[in-house]
C-alpha cells in the first residue's frame, strides 16, 4: 500500500482526535490502521529530515486546525473541537481541502486574505491540494 496523501489522512487523524492524542502516538496508530509496511513507515522526505507518514499527518492536523476542527491543548498534543465532533457525527466518507473550505477560518487561511484589522500582515501563500503538502512541493521544486 502506498502512503496516503495528507488529505486522505485527515479523517483518520480527526477520528483519533476524539480523545486527546500525542502527535507521535497518532502516527504509529494510523500506520497500524493503514497496514503500512516497516519500509513505508520509515520512508523519508527527500531532505531526509522527517519521515513521510509523520509529515503528512502533521499537515493534515495543521490544515484541520485552521478549519477549527482540532485544537492543541498543549505542545505535541491535539484534540477534536466541537466543530470536529460535529463533523465526525455527520459520518463523512472523506475530509479534504474542499470540505475544509466550508469553515471560514480555513477559507481565510487558504485564500491568503488578510483581516480588515491586520493591514500589515503578509498574505499567506495558498497551498496546492493536488500536488502534496507544502513541504513536499518545496522539496520537489528544489
Amino acid at each position: 500500500m502506498a502512503i496516503p496523501d495528507y488529505q486522505t489522512l485527515m479523517l483518520p487523524v480527526l477520528r483519533l482526535a476524539a480523545g486527546e492524542q500525542r502527535v507521535a502516538d497518532s502516527a504509529e496508530r494510523i500506520a497500524d490502521d493503514l497496514g503500512l509496511s516497516s519500509d513505508e513507515r520509515e520512508e523519508m522526505l527527500p531532505s531526509g529530515r522527517q519521515r513521510l507518514p509523520q509529515n503528512r499527518i502533521h499537515w493534515a492536523n495543521f490544515y484541520m486546525s485552521k478549519a477549527g476542527l482540532v485544537a492543541s491543548p498543549k505542545r505535541g498534543r491535539f484534540i477534536a473541537t466541537e466543530a470536529g465532533w460535529a463533523l465526525l457525527a455527520s459520518n463523512p466518507a472523506r475530509i479534504g481541502v474542499n470540505e475544509l473550505k466550508d469553515y471560514e477560518g480555513f477559507r481565510e487561511f487558504y485564500s491568503g486574505q488578510k483581516s480588515a484589522d491586520d493591514d500589515a500582515a503578509p498574505a499567506a501563500i495558498a497551498p496546492s491540494a493536488e500536488t502534496g503538502t507544502p513541504e513536499e512541493q518545496i522539496e520537489a521544486a528544489y
